[in-house]
């Protein structure tokens, strides 16, 4: 029997799998969390210098092992701290043993080692330390490189997002995060190479063991040991001046009108025309105001799907935009019009065409030659002839990733396109809302490349829309937190609303044009269905949404609306999104952290209705699509009030 009550778990997480432990550790001036067998938030009298070491074991589709952790030892001193461990990654192919020393002493110096044994022939992309580099105090900075030959180099990290590994051969790093502060990472055991981790929505910048130029994936030998070390020197004080972040909470200040809310739609993958036709009323009720639809050439019920969509469309007022994709098996006007002619046969007249080819839906490196197919011009043509009076758009159904190494020419498309994927590294909670610290870098850079034409962005949800770097998404049976799956609980709790409220602002503050979210229904919808997968407390009850849905559609009724600006005093732990409408203004804020928060509102003048999306209203959100505008509390004065955890709060004009 299903349980009566959801669990804190399945509200926040839409899970009872937990994630990992931490633990903060201390040498002098140098703390760091362990977490799971990693470091991470490595700072320096209280300043984050590094955001990561981590020894990583991934498999030939650039899958993530989740270390089996054994024989752990912690031992915190007065003036240092050590850790070692023995671990070991396997599935039912293959497996891994490495064992792990951490050493971390009161002059500022910090040795992670490991040596690895395969117990089988082990075949991998990527096996050994990866090294990150926080944003802050970064980003365009300069840095003097060791490269494997003893020869050193002045660089730079990058400012835009670079498409490539901005430098190879590397055996140290250093740079200065602060006035009068150098760190020092020194890695030894093989050679490395650095990529911007941006690409992807992680907030770094990532050297890693081995060569993306080399072949992979590699197969490490079964019995042949090898080892690795990375050491982080740091020297030098920080200014006495630099800002302190204060206990009292954090403070939120409007500011004056800048710009426009996106145009905000939802996604209806092909595989869920039918199903998203039997939610319509729903979908209706959240007032999309785009429908991005897919057709994928390669599959069998074109008509059908484009018959759903005619009438989702009609039963919703949302125009659609369809997503093509060709086969890539004939010349570009041959496929495009075959699939046209089903779309036509169905009765459905999409407002705007987004047209892509197989080929691009898989990565491949900078600087190589691209797969045969038609090529953007070859596709505008043929789609500008079989859907006359649609907008056109270009880019990838993927990842910034893509699109920078494989870009639009200008003056091809009426607007440019590609999704995100908060998972394609790291899967944990932190590291999923750390990716929103990416996003202006990610706005700002394909802003760049694409000048001004239109530009529009997804549908993007947590779970992966696909995998550009493997065969296939990986699988996620236990309801767990997986890279690159397809499905992930968190989308069914309130960790999903306030990562995707997160979001939409990021790309408001940007200028983003329109932005589409997740999918109506399945594993990255906003309403409930039965699936082949457990949704623990959601399967046998009578909950018909996800949290998401509230937000999707509030920002929905938002979209065009002059949006005003926000200062947030801890914006990685709180997002903020306002606009102005004919009733008044209107404040969205959500709480990124597992933690309460005190909140201080400046500038949002006169009396207000609050609605609090939490832990308390979640059964009665995820019952009642009118939930949002149904139960508000007034105050006379918006002032300080305290935020729950991954909580979600409306305040608007009364």
């Amino acid at each position: 029997m299903a349980q009566k009550k959801p669990t804190r778990a399945v509200k926040l997480f839409g899970t009872e799998a937990p994630d990992g432990k931490r633990r903060e550790l201390r040498a002098g001036p140098i703390s760091a969390v362990f977490d799971s067998g990693a470091l991470r938030y490595i700072r320096y009298h209280g300043e984050e210098v590094l955001r990561g070491i981590a020894y990583l074991v991934r498999d030939k589709d650039w899958g993530t092992y989740t270390p089996a952790i054994e024989n752990l030892k912690i031992r915190q001193s007065k003036n240092g701290f050590a850790i070692a461990y023995h671990a070991t990654c396997r599935d039912q192919n293959q497996a891994i043993r490495y064992s792990a020393q951490i050493d971390a002493s009161g002059d500022g110096t910090l040795k992670f080692s490991a040596e690895a044994t395969p117990l089988s022939d082990f075949l991998t992309n990527r096996t050994g330390f990866v090294v990150l580099h926080p944003l802050a105090g970064t980003v365009g900075r300069p840095v003097e490189v060791v490269h494997t030959d003893g020869k050193r180099e002045k660089r730079k990290f990058p400012k835009f997002i670079s498409p490539g590994q901005p430098i190879f051969e590397i055996r140290s790093l250093k740079h200065e995060p602060l006035s009068g502060v150098a760190v020092t990472v020194l890695m030894e055991g093989n050679k490395f190479e650095m990529e911007d981790h941006r690409n992807w929505m992680d907030a770094s910048y990532k050297t890693y063991v081995c060569s993306l130029l080399d072949p992979w994936p590699y197969t490490l030998e079964r019995g042949k040991s090898f080892s690795q070390s990375i050491t982080l020197t740091v020297s030098g004080k920080p200014p006495k001046s630099r800002p302190r972040t204060s206990d009292a909470g954090t403070t939120i200040t409007l500011g004056g009108t800048k710009g426009r809310i996106p145009q905000i739609g939802v996604g209806v993958p092909m595989a869920e025309a039918a199903a998203a036709l039997e939610a319509v009323d729903f979908i209706a009720a959240a007032k999309p105001q785009a429908l991005v639809c897919q057709i994928d050439g390669r599959e069998q019920g074109q008509e059908e799907a484009a018959a759903s969509f005619r009438d989702l469309s009609s039963q919703t007022g949302a125009p659609v935009t369809l997503e093509i994709i060709l086969p890539a098996r004939e010349p570009a006007d041959k496929e495009v019009a075959a699939i046209a002619s089903e779309v036509n046969a169905a009765g459905l007249t999409p407002a705007s065409v987004v047209i892509t080819q197989m080929h691009d839906l898989k990565s491949f490196q900078p600087n190589t030659p691209r797969p045969w197919g038609p090529t953007y011009e070859e596709m505008a043509t043929a789609t500008r002839a079989s859907f006359p009076n649609a907008l056109l758009g270009g880019g990838m159904l993927s990842y910034f990733t893509e699109l920078n190494r494989k870009p639009v020419p200008r003056g091809v498309f009426d607007f440019i396109t590609h999704t995100g994927c908060p998972i394609v590294h790291a899967p944990d909670d932190i590291s999923v809302m750390e990716t929103l610290e990416t996003l202006p870098w990610i706005f700002a850079s394909a802003r760049a490349m694409i000048g001004k034409v239109p530009y529009h962005i997804g549908p993007t949800s947590i779970p992966c829309r696909d995998n550009p770097y493997g065969a296939a998404v990986a699988p996620n049976p236990d309801n767990r937190r997986v890279c690159l799956s397809d499905l992930d609980p968190r989308q069914r709790g309130l960790f999903a609303a306030a990562w995707n409220l997160g979001y939409v602002s990021a790309a408001a503050r940007a200028g983003v044009d329109a932005v589409a979210l997740g999918s109506a229904t399945g594993s990255q919808g906003m309403i409930y269905r039965k699936l082949a997968h457990a949704q623990p407390w959601f399967d046998g009850r009578d909950a018909r949404l996800f949290p998401i849905y509230h937000v999707i559609a509030g920002l929905a009724a938002a979209s065009g609306a002059r949006r005003i600006d926000t200062d947030s005093s801890a914006p990685s732990k709180l997002a903020a999104l306002a606009h102005r409408n004919k009733a008044g203004d209107v404040l969205w804020l959500a709480n990124l952290s597992g933690e309460p928060q005190r909140l201080k509102v400046k500038g949002f003048d006169g009396r207000a209705r609050l609605d609090v999306l939490d832990e308390k209203s979640f059964e009665a959100a995820v019952h009642d699509p009118a939930w949002l505008n149904s139960d508000s509390a007034f105050i006379r004065k918006v002032g300080t009030f305290e935020l729950p955890s991954y909580g979600i709060v409306r305040i608007k004009s009364a």
